[in-house]
């Protein structure tokens, strides 16, 4: 056998590997709460922080973190990578919400086209 076997096997799951590595691109070192983190605020744009923390089992303290990972700047000043927007919410000053970019959905149109194909 082939010690370097690459035939394709699963052309559904090598889509996903494809948005996967998509977002890999953009820091090799992304936890899988972040990818998850980027999915829910993409399949909710906006939603609030809360909701995150909820649906997602994220501490407060976890979702802030993932969520700044997404915004311009993650902890200790390193450049985070603009797919998000965190505002606070003008009915309720004291809660935040999170919205796609333009580079964020930018993002989300090319995953959406790596799953399933060109959108027209």
């Amino acid at each position: 056998m082939d010690p370097l076997k690459r035939a394709i096997t699963d052309d559904s799951t090598l889509a996903v590997l494809k948005a996967f590595e998509r977002l890999r691109m953009l820091d090799r070192e992304m936890p899988a709460q972040v990818v998850s983190t980027f999915l829910y605020i993409a399949s909710h744009d906006p939603c609030h922080k809360q909701a995150i923390e909820e649906d997602l089992c994220h501490s407060t303290a976890a979702a802030s973190r993932n969520i700044d990972w997404l915004c311009g700047r993650q902890r200790l000043s390193k450049p985070g990578l603009e797919l998000v927007e965190k505002y606070r919410d003008p009915s309720n000053g004291r809660r935040f919400l999170c919205r796609l970019t333009s580079k964020g959905q930018a993002l989300v149109r090319d995953i959406t086209e790596d799953l399933y194909g060109p959108i027209r």
